[in-house]
C-alpha cells in the first residue's frame, strides 16, 4: 500500500511538473532572449490582393521575398525584432506552399478582405504545416491581405511550437508599401513590422499567458479477439495425465 501511495506521488510530481513546463513555452521563448529560433518565412498562401487585378506572375515574387528577408539582415532585422544575436532560417515548407498559390483566386475588389483572417484560421493554417524532424520555436508571418489602394499589407506575426504544431502567439500587425516592383513593393511592408515589433509589451502581454494544451492519444481499446481467448484459456478443461 505505501509504495503504491509513493508511486501515486511520483507520477501526480511528474505530471505537474511537464504541465509547467508546457504551459511556459511561450514565456520562456519571450524572457530568454538565448533561447534560438528558426524563422520560417512569409506564407502567402491566406493573402488577398487588393486592388492590383493586373499583376502577373505573382507567385515566383514570393519566394523573392522570403529571398530578400534572408539576402539583407540589416534592413529585414528578424535576429533584433526578437532581441536574438542569431537565428535559423528554413523556408522551405513555406515556399513550397507559396508556389501552389491560386493567383486567380487571390486578387480581389472586396475592401473587406483586407480584414478575412481570424487567429484561429492562422492555428489551422500551422496544424497543416510539416515540420518533419525540427523541434523548438518557429516564427512565421502569415500574411492576410495586400491593398495597393492602402499601400498597405496586414499580416499575422506568429510563434509557433514545430514540435507539437501549436500557436503558442500571433499578432495582427501592419506595415506601409513602398519602393518599386511588386517584391520589393511588398516586401517593404515586412521589414516595416519587424521594425514596430514592441517586444517589451509583447513580454508583458504574454507574462501570464498558457501555452495550448496538447490532446491526449486516445486509450487503445482491448479488441473482442484478445477477450475470447482469454476467457477461452480459462474454460479450457484440463488434460487427464
Amino acid at each position: 500500500m505505501i509504495i503504491r501511495r509513493v508511486f501515486t506521488l511520483t507520477i501526480l510530481i511528474c505530471s505537474c511538473f511537464i504541465s509547467v513546463t508546457h504551459a511556459q513555452k511561450l514565456k520562456n521563448f519571450l524572457e530568454n532572449t538565448d533561447t534560438p529560433f528558426t524563422w520560417l518565412g512569409v506564407d502567402f498562401t491566406q493573402a488577398r490582393l487588393l486592388g492590383d487585378a493586373a499583376a502577373t506572375d505573382i507567385n515566383r515574387h514570393f519566394t523573392g521575398i522570403n529571398d530578400v528577408i534572408r539576402n539583407e539582415p540589416k534592413k529585414y532585422d528578424v535576429k533584433g525584432a526578437f532581441h536574438r544575436s542569431s537565428v535559423d532560417f528554413d523556408l522551405s515548407e513555406t515556399n513550397a506552399r507559396n508556389a501552389e498559390v491560386n493567383v486567380d483566386k487571390m486578387k480581389s475588389e472586396n475592401p473587406g478582405d483586407y480584414n478575412h483572417l481570424k487567429p484561429e484560421d492562422v492555428t489551422k493554417l500551422v496544424k497543416g504545416y510539416k515540420f518533419a524532424d525540427k523541434k523548438g520555436i518557429g516564427v512565421l508571418f502569415v500574411m492576410e491581405a495586400m491593398s495597393k489602394t492602402e499601400k498597405e499589407a496586414a499580416m499575422y506575426v506568429t510563434v509557433v511550437d514545430m514540435g507539437t504544431h501549436n500557436v503558442l502567439m500571433t499578432e495582427r500587425m501592419t506595415g506601409k508599401a513602398q519602393g518599386f516592383g511588386f517584391r520589393n513593393y511588398w516586401a517593404y511592408t515586412v521589414h516595416k513590422v519587424l521594425e514596430h515589433i514592441d517586444y517589451k509589451k509583447l513580454k508583458e502581454k504574454y507574462a501570464d499567458a498558457t501555452d495550448p494544451v496538447e490532446e491526449a492519444p486516445a486509450p487503445k481499446k482491448e479488441t473482442k479477439t484478445v477477450v475470447a481467448k482469454e476467457e477461452k484459456a480459462k474454460k479450457a478443461p484440463k488434460k487427464k495425465g
